[in-house]
């Protein structure tokens, strides 16, 4: 028999408060004092509550929705409002291109991915962002979908193991417990035949790694890549060459290298998002990009093929990953038999390691 499903008459029992103050701690915690917002927050946790959307308060049900949400991955800049003019915002917009740096491309074409397994599967699907530490809004998506797909950011957000609870949970790009399930990519495998390209093909000995450590794909990447050296008989580096991180003050490895006159041979960076940042800075120190240094990305996504020069990287079956998470979340029964769902990558040859341009 399945067990009874927690409401918030249990949670004002449990905390001792009224029922009205529940709702209250969830939808305006601001009335709510401190002391009494986190004796709910602890009662719903011990519980296993989730504030419930109206329709699944009447019917008890599913709500046919799934989420699809990123937890810190939005600048404190941009959750602001603004007090511009539309025609000034436009215009800043226009002049701002990609803005790089701002949020992960590679989320969009994830994204899509979901969205159209989705559609196929006839669910409703929410998109949005929250702060990882924000309890109140990561409880109000658990209470919103019947199932929840998420990129975790830096950290893991607050509460999501009390979601995962009630929910089946996806996680992108990063290891997890077995409380969740796991959609992400081989990085060992592509950062070993990108190295190796990069010695083997190209004779490059001086390889370094541009990237911050702030995430876990990241810092799986960056141990392949000192595994790699080490395979090849190459110095290994203790730490990245460049720690920029997408929101992180601008290649200041890089910067010292070009005033130096010691750039490596090749720069192999942890994303593309940060590759295409690296093209630019170079094009505009008078860096020529293959014969000076070559330069790789990660991810695939489709602004590296627009670069000058295009992007040589890693390809993530992005679109796979997103249509395999509604899968999951949907009770499939042909991918929910395994928590742990690590893709392969393919190697795209361009023109900024030195490859001719559509090289396989």
């Amino acid at each position: 028999m399945e067990k009874r499903r927690a409401t918030v008459y249990d949670v004002a029992e449990r905390a001792g408060v009224s029922i009205a103050t529940v709702s209250f701690a969830f939808r305006q915690p601001e009335r709510v004092k401190d002391s009494t917002r986190e004796a709910v927050y602890r009662a719903a946790d011990e519980l296993g509550y989730a504030p419930s959307a109206s329709a699944r308060q009447l019917a008890g049900g599913s709500q046919g929705a799934l989420g699809l949400y990123a937890f810190d991955m939005v600048l404190p800049s941009d959750r602001q409002g603004s007090s511009e003019t539309l025609d000034t915002q436009v215009e800043r917009d226009l002049d701002a291109g990609l803005q790089l740096g701002r949020f992960p491309l590679y989320v969009d074409e994830i994204q899509h991915g979901f969205q159209l397994e989705s559609m196929l599967r006839n669910r409703s699907v929410l998109i949005g962002s929250a702060a990882s530490d924000d309890h109140v809004a990561t409880m109000d998506i658990a209470g919103s979908i019947d199932g929840l797909a998420m990129f975790p950011g830096t950290e893991m957000p607050q509460g999501i193991a009390k979601v995962a609870k009630r929910l089946p949970v996806v996680v992108f790009s990063r290891p997890v417990s077995d409380a969740f399930f796991e959609v992400r990519v081989d990085n060992v495998a592509a950062i070993h035949e990108l190295v190796d390209h990069l010695v083997e093909v190209h004779g490059h000995r001086d390889v370094a790694f541009v990237g911050g450590l702030v995430a876990p794909d990241f810092v799986e990447r960056f141990a392949a890549f000192q595994d790699a050296q080490r395979r090849h008989g190459l110095p290994v580096a203790d730490a990245p060459f460049d720690s920029t991180a997408l929101t992180g003050a601008r290649l200041a490895g890089v910067r010292e290298a070009i005033a130096a006159g010691a750039l490596p041979d090749a720069l192999v960076c942890a994303s593309d998002q940060l590759a295409l940042t690296v093209l630019e800075f170079l094009g505009a120190h008078g860096v020529n990009v293959p014969r000076d240094v070559a330069v790789t990305g990660f991810d695939g996504i489709a602004a590296g093929v627009a670069a000058t020069p295009s992007l040589t990287t890693v390809r993530q079956p992005f679109v796979t990953m997103g249509r395999l998470a509604v899968r999951i979340l949907v009770g499939d029964e042909e991918v929910t038999g395994t928590r742990k769902h690590i893709l392969p990558t393919r190697l795209v040859r361009r023109a900024s390691c030195g490859c001719r341009e559509g090289e396989d």
